[in-house]
């Protein structure tokens, strides 16, 4: 069975829920919190029944126009309590598009577990990456340039962020930013002829990507500086406050863990799916 939960009430309740079985529902909660909070990107809610779920599914609403081919537009969050009824809900319901090129976010192995071998009838290509996804209320201090200003991004700025983006290089990826830096929290640092040098930006499940510091600028701790005041605005703004490193990236996970971020012991699985 598959459920649209679009009552307030209703989605409130099961923010609570997630909240309550966090860290593990992170992605899922970074979702919902978007949704309550004026659902700025347009995603939904699936369930497999109500009060007593056992599945919760976030996705892009299906829309006329919806780009099937957009990887960044197309985002999902999953989060299940009982295996069999998720692999139900995805190979059995409309909630998935098979038909997209899309990207799925869970702590736990969210489409592992269902197996790629149940899913190769929906056809496409699969690519399975596993990042760390970590939790924080970081506590440091760093000193800043008295000519630098804590700032946020503006549209005026995508540039150089698509330019610094190791998932950027098309249309898409900088539309993404594009609409992420008008929608959700960042934080960013200028320095004296208003240019940003360090910023972080939260995309559509509550996570912090992109954080990034100009190479000129590095080794002054100004990122721990961005990384902070960000967590501090999507926390009072009642957001979850996490992110991911790739597992690969050890200077990063260095000044996470100096910061206060607790890695989780679970891995998060972000699965990308191909239509073509």
């Amino acid at each position: 069975a598959m459920l649209i939960l679009s009552c307030a009430s209703k989605l409130q309740l099961l923010e609570t829920l997630l909240k309550r079985n966090l860290p593990q529902t992170v992605a899922v909660y970074g979702a919902v919190v978007n949704i309550n909070r004026g659902n700025p990107v347009g995603h939904e809610v699936i369930v497999d029944s109500w009060p007593d779920c056992k599945v919760v599914l976030t996705r892009p609403r299906t829309e006329a126009d919806t780009d099937n081919t957009d990887l960044y537009k197309n985002i999902y969050a999953a989060f299940y309590w009982d295996l069999d009824v998720y692999r139900r809900l995805l190979l059995d319901t409309d909630a998935v598009n098979w038909k997209q090129t899309f990207r799925l976010f869970g702590c736990w192995p969210v489409l592992t577990c269902v197996g790629l071998d149940d899913l190769s009838q929906k056809g496409g290509s699969w690519v399975l990456q596993t990042s760390l996804s970590i939790l924080f209320l970081p506590v440091i201090s760093s000193r800043l340039d008295p000519s630098f200003t804590i700032s946020t991004l503006k549209s005026s700025h995508v540039d150089i962020l698509y330019e610094t983006w190791h998932h950027g290089g098309n249309e898409q990826s900088r539309r993404y930013l594009d609409n992420i830096l008008t929608c959700f929290p960042n934080i960013c640092i200028l320095d004296s002829n208003g240019h940003p040098i360090s910023w972080g930006i939260t995309d559509p499940l509550g996570a912090q990507i992109h954080g990034y510091t100009l190479p000129s600028h590095r080794r002054r701790g100004y990122l721990a500086i961005v990384l902070r005041a960000l967590s501090m605005k999507s926390h009072v703004a009642g957001y979850p406050v996490y992110g991911h490193t790739a597992l690969n990236n050890v200077q990063m996970q260095r000044l996470l863990e100096y910061m206060g971020f607790q890695r989780l012991s679970e891995l998060c699985h972000l699965c990308i799916h191909s239509s073509v």
